[in-house]
């Protein structure tokens, strides 16, 4: 005898509805879940306004008399915070926070070369 229990496709159905039954409780969602899915729509947002505001400050040093680093390096800060949105959407908040803080530096000393 090996110890194991039924592993047919039955089991599996079983041990899904437990553990959703567990994730959810009675009430609804648990408070872990709440709070991750919090945390992944404040990195998206955080992520999406950054890279937004980055872009728009690119496009508005590229016009004027900014040497070529100001909106390159705007533009490159723009591009980690569109990254950390997309991570922070697929759950990887933490990463998605370090890339938040990279891209916020990056603009900034692009700001510096002005």
């Amino acid at each position: 005898m090996s110890g194991r229990t039924d592993s047919g496709p039955g089991a599996a159905v079983a041990d899904d509805a437990v553990a959703e039954t567990v994730a959810t409780g009675a009430d609804g969602p648990a408070d872990g879940v709440t709070e991750a899915r919090r945390a992944r729509w404040t990195a998206a947002g955080t992520g999406g306004l950054l890279c937004l505001a980055g872009l728009a400050a690119a496009l508005l040093r590229l016009t004027g008399t900014a040497p070529l680093l100001v909106p390159v390096a705007y533009a490159a800060g723009a591009a980690l915070c569109a990254l950390a949105a997309v991570l922070g959407h697929r759950g990887r908040t933490r990463r998605a926070l370090w890339l938040l803080v990279a891209g916020a530096m990056v603009m900034a000393l692009g700001d510096q070369f002005d």
